[in-house]
């Protein structure tokens, strides 16, 4: 009997029903793939739009006409486990791209998923996935409207890889906030703790016997950033600080806006646990990728306004001012330590944590 023949994944030539695990055919765009489909996807992403079956989606236009600028923002998912304290890779590939439209102030409105999947992954996990991620956009208040699914041999993909893009919609009057529009002057502020995420994933996954409780903070933040905006406040630039954490984004529109970012290390929220495991492993917490967070510069006028919307927001009670923006060194962070020294916090070099989003 040749190799092939023994392989229990490989998919009968015959449409017999594979429900426990994904085999190759489920990628075919045969009638395995439509039952895939059928079955599990849209069931979870309902909506009018995807119910029509197309190759693309076909929105209203009039939704982009009554937009000054249209947003558009694409990412690929990749996290090590795939389920976390707190989240999972479905639940971050909706926050992370709702997250990138809501940062230059879009609100988010559509998204398109690509789901790459490994031959013999559990279609339980899947479903699990998928549910995660529809609740999601349900939460978000955005709809799935395109998709595909892809099946690669074993061990080419570690279990699922997913792919999103989003549009969003920046209305008319409103003043997008971007990189290279923080002024000297400005106050930093973060909503929330820092390196939840980054700890959280690493926890998870058992290689450091690392014991803690703390949640990934994965979660999307279009209503915070919606709120920001209705408070009146000025907005110049917003980053969610995910890969490379706080120090690359902080860096990132330093340079962008030719500005010097001055960070106070005694206002930096961080908590206990994240703290003492970033301690024990030689990581700075401002190098720590966060999924639920971001950091807003507003003029200093506008810090109160700026707290108050945040603080009445759930995924911005904890919301706190950090530093304050100045004219020079240009395109440099630095910190000021709790013992009264200033240091420089340059960009991460390498890779700190891989696999964590």
């Amino acid at each position: 009997m040749s190799d092939t023949a023994r392989s229990p994944d490989r998919t009968c030539p015959l449409p017999l029903p594979h429900h426990d695990r994904i085999v190759l055919g489920h990628g075919s765009g045969g009638r395995l793939t439509a039952d895939l489909v059928d079955r599990l996807f849209k069931p979870r992403l309902e909506n009018p739009v995807l119910r029509e079956g197309d190759d693309a989606a076909v929105v209203p236009a009039g939704a982009l006409a009554e937009s000054g600028e249209v947003a558009l923002s694409t990412d690929a998912h990749i996290v090590r486990p795939l389920f976390f304290p707190g989240g999972d890779i479905g639940r971050l590939s909706i926050c992370g791209t709702v997250n990138d439209l809501a940062m230059v102030g879009a609100r988010p409105a559509w998204i398109a998923a690509a789901f790459i999947i490994e031959e013999g992954f559990a279609t339980e996990d899947l479903d699990r996935i998928v549910r995660s991620a529809a609740a999601a956009a349900r939460e978000a208040g955005v709809t799935v409207i395109a998709g595909d699914t892809k099946v690669a041999e074993r061990g080419a993909v570690d279990g699922l890889f997913i792919t999103t893009t989003g549009v969003g919609l920046v209305p008319t009057g409103r003043r997008s906030a971007r990189a290279n529009r923080v002024e000297p002057g400005d106050a930093v502020l973060v909503s929330g703790p820092l390196g939840d995420h980054g700890i959280a994933v690493l926890a998870a996954r058992g290689d450091l016997a690392l014991q803690t409780t703390i949640e990934s903070d994965t979660a999307p933040l279009n209503g915070l950033v919606e709120a920001l905006y209705a408070s009146g406040a000025a907005v110049h630039a917003l980053r969610d600080p995910t890969r490379g954490g706080a120090a690359a984004a902080l860096n990132e529109l330093a340079g962008a806006s030719g500005v010097c970012v001055v960070i106070e290390e005694e206002r930096v929220p961080v908590r206990r646990e994240v703290a003492a495991a970033c301690e024990i492993l030689g990581f700075d917490p401002l190098h720590v990728a966060n999924e639920g967070r971001l950091l807003a510069f507003v003029p200093e006028a506008d810090v109160d306004r700026t707290l108050a919307a945040f603080h009445a927001q759930p995924y911005g009670a904890a919301a706190c001012r950090i530093g304050r923006v100045e004219a020079t060194p240009a395109g440099r962070v630095l910190l000021e330590t709790g013992i009264g020294g200033t240091r420089i916090v340059d960009m991460p070099s390498g890779e700190l944590l891989p696999r964590i989003c």
